[in-house]
């Protein structure tokens, strides 16, 4: 997740207002309780949640400015006199815990898109309120675009009873936006969201019926979770066809039992893929020219999906010989 601060020193409630509004994940402020008073929001301060000079370090680089002190999961939040003098892509380079201090929307777009990586985040100075705002657009559109890719369907059946999970989200979906689902981890089937009209049910545009409980959930951070694991509160990445994607709060998961059904397919490079599915006429992927039920689903039916490297440990990619089927 990309880190949105504000620098709300000194105190003004409008800026912190604004910042928390837009949905901002911490404000550096000189005492935590003025932030508190206002809402429930994560505070960089030496009586807050996060302290200076311990859980983050704040550094000005100058030309003359020794190595950064970079320390593993430590934020090093950098400011500098002029981004031109010292390039954001020797900042990037060093560690991918840079937060760049930012004064401007252009600024933080520029940030964010450094070395197509950009910082880990950004923290907004400024005495206008309605740059807070434009900052947090910025930060919202930096979520990468992937690559979606076209999956052969090459069997489906029914294998019996299972529990199947239900993700609720706090955003109404759009019409073909989901979430990517796989039974690997090298390969995700583009689920949609309930959002359709039919004659059984009232569509549910914030649900994705995402699949059995041992399924990998792709996520934000490009980690994966099993969808037993979700929980409220977790953020999940949500994706259309386009590859386009955003992230979405989740507000509910239930899981139940259900009837369930095995798709199985062919990526573009020829390599196994597959997903257990409700077996129900309101579960969709999505293919070449619109949503396809999987109860209408047939080998040789295109779907979208994304391929990746095989091989998770704790939901983070890692380099290994590895056979998933």
């Amino acid at each position: 997740m990309t880190h949105f601060w504000v620098d709300v020193r000194p105190w003004r409630t409008d800026l912190a207002t604004a910042a928390i509004e837009a949905g901002a994940g911490a404000l550096v402020v000189e005492a935590a309780e003025d932030a508190r008073a206002l809402g429930r929001v994560t505070t960089v301060a030496p009586d807050g949640d996060l302290v200076p000079g311990t859980d983050v370090l704040f550094v000005e680089v100058t030309p003359d400015t020794p190595p950064l002190p970079v320390a593993g999961e430590t934020l090093l939040v950098v400011s500098t006199p002029d981004w031109t003098v010292i390039p954001l892509e020797n900042l990037v380079a060093v560690s991918d815990q840079i937060i760049a201090v930012v004064h401007t929307a252009e600024e933080a777009a520029l940030a964010l898109g450094i070395l197509e990586k950009g910082v880990a985040g950004v923290l907004l100075s400024t005495d206008d309120a309605t740059e807070v705002g434009r900052v947090a657009a910025a930060v919202a559109a930096r979520t990468p675009a992937l690559a979606l890719e076209e999956f052969t369907v090459t069997g489906v059946r029914q294998i019996g009873m299972g529990d199947r999970t239900c993700i609720d989200t706090c955003s109404l979906l759009a019409e073909g936006q989901g979430m990517l689902v796989g039974n690997t981890s090298s390969a995700f089937f583009l689920v949609l969201a309930e959002t359709a009209e039919n004659p059984y049910v009232s569509p549910r545009p914030f649900r994705v019926n995402a699949g059995a409980v041992h399924a990998y959930l792709l996520g934000p951070d490009g980690r994966t979770a099993y969808l037993s694991e979700v929980r409220a509160g977790d953020g999940v990445l949500v994706a259309d066809g386009e590859g386009v994607t955003e992230e979405a709060a989740v507000g509910r998961v239930k899981t139940e039992r259900r009837p369930l059904l095995l798709v199985e397919a062919k990526t573009a490079a020829d390599r196994p893929a597959g997903i257990v599915l409700q077996n129900a006429e309101t579960v969709r992927l999505l293919g070449p020219d619109g949503p396809v039920s999987v109860a209408a689903l047939r080998e040789g039916d295109v779907v979208l999906g994304l391929s990746m490297t095989a091989g998770r440990h704790f939901g983070m990619a890692v380099g290994e010989t590895i056979t998933e089927t």
